[in-house]
């Protein structure tokens, strides 16, 4: 099996699962440089922060203006239900409860097998529209421990979709052994500092859905997880940057 993230003649097509968030967007970036066809996959799964619904179509539509030759490799957009996921419950993800650890250790915004059944989806999609790559941006350096984010998982993932499908996919994480900051270095070399106020400006990645306030690293609470460690990447790449 091959677990690789260097394209080849054989794939040349990706379908990436795009949440419209900074760690997707970057992604897709990163796919519409290397691919001559590019598909993007989103979930509805009664999330709390259903804004990023909307948002991953602005989000879209800002690639698609600022980026042509990009634009020009951008395929369907593709949103499949998961509400499976909201009726078992249990998450601050899905329900209105306040974050908080739980007794394994994980947080509670770790909803189970949501990163399974994603790719899952992506794989059997990808099976029907003909793609041979799946991209998505789980990360195992700046993450909360979610165990469907870390790459063993995305091994077995690759090899149980290759047995079931009897295809040759590749699943490709781009983000998996890099940081927040670094984050916004790969999407500063990708499409420059265009890329990166699209990203400021047109992504969500707060838990609670606050988008009412631009702050220097984005849109968001300030205090949710995903708001804290987003807000916390970019301090340290400018910081970097700055040296």
């Amino acid at each position: 099996m091959s677990f690789s993230n260097s394209p080849n003649a054989i794939h040349k097509t990706a379908l990436v699962l795009f949440s419209g968030g900074q760690d997707s967007t970057t992604c897709l970036a990163q796919a519409l440089s290397r691919y001559e066809r590019v598909e993007t996959l989103g979930f509805d799964y009664g999330q709390r922060h259903s804004i990023e619904m909307q948002v991953r179509q602005t989000a879209l539509q800002a690639l698609r203006e600022a980026f042509p030759e990009w634009d020009a490799k951008l395929g369907e957009d593709h949103v499949l239900s998961l509400d499976v996921l909201a009726q078992i419950g249990g998450s601050s993800l899905t329900e209105d409860v306040a974050f908080a650890m739980q007794a394994d250790g994980l947080p509670n915004t770790f909803v189970p097998g949501r990163n399974l059944l994603f790719l899952t989806l992506a794989g059997a999609l990808a099976y029907r529209r003909g793609i041979s790559v799946i991209v998505t941006g789980v990360c195992e350096t700046d993450f909360s421990g979610y165990p469907d984010c870390r790459d063993d998982t995305m091994k077995a993932m690759q090899l149980a979709l290759n047995l079931g499908l009897e295809r040759r996919l590749l699943i490709e994480t781009p983000l998996m052994w890099i940081d927040k900051a670094q984050t916004w270095q790969l999407a500063f070399e990708l499409g420059g500092a265009q890329l990166v106020e699209l990203i400021r400006r047109d992504t969500h990645t707060c838990y609670l859905g606050v988008r009412d306030s631009l702050q220097d690293w984005g849109y968001g609470c300030g205090g949710c997880p995903a708001c804290e460690l987003r807000a916390r990447g970019w301090a340290q790449w400018h910081h970097q940057a700055a040296q």
